[in-house]
């Protein structure tokens, strides 16, 4: 995808010369012909880089530079200044400017100083979402890890944080789907406006329309006054659907109308409102298979699918355990006043054995009981209070979470057992490869239409 540019020069011909040449030399160039509209266009869609003329009308090259860093602190701004001008380019180059170029402009030289300035930004831009120092300068959520699929899923939330369409987070309870949202409304636009999160599965069916969309005075008994629902409150701004598979079909499609035209009723209501909001959704539930048993909107799904991004479970995440209880270890200590704490060789090989069914929560629940009851500064098992399975009991297989049911006759569990681990096994494979059926094919070992044959079988 091409870097996108944004052109502010007032002079006619020179920013038509320089959007050609630019566009040749593989910018997506939008143009601005003065400063009120370049100010407008930095609101309304995101960009890579900024080229501008200082002296401007409307308002000045400056004034642009200042309110482009204020909506992005990253972005690299290169100034045009008239030859000779010395002090405004130092001025500019004092208010954040990435570089200057003096007119009239060497197209060579600003293709190169250009390429270079997008190219440092991709550099500061990796792993944002891992970095501890960058993350408290920008006050977004910090997501730690070292495994690289989790790595490599913070980078799918940076690259579509900009885009500004929905997106769904997929991953089983606990996963930390709600930190990843929170971090997408921090890297996007919106940054600056609402961030409003909504557990769909907590809310009583009869009550999560007047949640989501509120209510007018009277609409219903007890109804003594307008209430504003979460869909307005969050209006330029992200609202986080979590569990979105626990809503009922009627809510669902009455979502699925916000979406398509941004516009509904409040209940008991006859005024249209309009809003301007972008929806992150999650659930830990296959949608998919959801819409085979009608319980859930396949238009929706569609809708809301367009970005998908997984979350894998701790499990998955190798070393990142330690890491997440050392990190849990160091918060919890200093809450609750206590000296240094470690975890002892043994408790350690504990909490790389287990299975961690309530994911990420659950050894954060269990670091804090670990801490408050550590004796000496060492946590040894005990204190982390994991059971593990009782000797002799039936194994519960890991089926990506899912249960496993083991009634029935031996032939009948044991195809169901079959049909499981094909379905988590290519499930892996899939996400391993990016989505790509033909890669995740080729790890499997298995042909590209088996792949698609067991796929539709399995209602992956």
């Amino acid at each position: 995808m091409a870097d996108r540019l944004l052109l502010v020069e007032d002079k006619a011909e020179l920013r038509q010369m320089l959007k050609v040449a630019l566009s040749k030399a593989g910018f997506q160039v939008t143009e601005a012909a003065d400063g009120t509209e370049g100010v407008r266009l930095l609101g309304s869609q995101p960009f890579s880089i900024i080229l501008t003329d200082l002296k401007l009308p409307g308002c000045s090259g400056l004034d642009l530079l200042q309110k482009a860093l204020e909506i992005d602190p990253g972005i690299p701004v290169v100034v045009m200044t008239a030859y000779g001008s010395i002090e405004e380019s130092v001025r500019a180059m004092k208010g954040g400017a990435y570089d200057f170029i003096q007119k009239p402009v060497d197209l060579e030289h600003l293709r190169l100083m250009l390429e270079r300035a997008v190219f440092q930004q991709q550099l500061v831009r990796e792993n944002l979402l891992l970095r501890e120092e960058v993350s408290q300068r920008y006050g977004f959520p910090r997501i730690l890890a070292e495994d690289e699929v989790m790595q490599a899923v913070a980078r799918d939330v940076q690259k579509v944080a900009q885009a500004d369409t929905t997106v769904l987070l997929l991953g089983e309870s606990g996963t930390g789907k709600e930190l990843f949202a929170r971090a997408l409304h921090h890297l996007s636009l919106r940054q600056k406006q609402p961030f409003v999160a909504i557990n769909c599965a907590a809310i009583p069916e009869g009550l999560v329309e007047n949640e989501l969309f509120g209510h007018e005075k009277g609409a219903y008994t007890g109804a003594g006054a307008r209430k504003i629902g979460k869909f307005e409150l969050a209006h330029r701004g992200t609202i986080f659907l979590d569990e979105i598979g626990e809503l009922p079909l009627a809510v669902q499609s009455k979502i699925l109308r916000v979406l398509e035209e941004r516009a509904f009723e409040r209940v008991g209501g006859l005024q249209t409102i309009e809003v301007d909001v972008r929806v992150v959704a999650a659930t830990n539930r296959d949608l998919l298979q959801c819409v085979a048993q009608k319980t859930f909107r396949e238009d929706l799904y569609f809708r809301i699918a367009a970005l998908p991004v997984t979350i894998p479970p701790l499990r998955e995440r190798g070393q990142d355990v330690l890491m997440l209880a050392s990190h849990f270890i160091r918060n919890f200590a200093r809450e609750f006043k206590k000296k240094e704490i470690r975890l002892s060789p043994e408790a350690e090989e504990v909490l790389l054995g287990y299975h961690w069914p309530g994911n990420v929560r659950e050894l954060q629940n269990a670091i804090e009981r670990a801490v408050i009851l550590c004796e000496e500064g060492v946590i040894l098992p005990a204190d982390l209070n994991i059971r593990p399975a009782v000797a002799g009991a039936i194994p519960t297989p890991d089926f990506g979470g899912e249960p496993f049911d083991w009634e029935g006759p031996l032939e009948e569990v044991t195809q169901r057992a079959v049909s499981m681990v094909e379905r988590a096994k290519i499930m892996a494979a899939l996400r391993e490869a990016r989505w790509n059926k033909m890669k995740a094919a080729e790890k499997l070992g298995i042909a590209y239409k088996t792949l698609l044959a067991k796929s539709r079988a399995l209602g992956i």
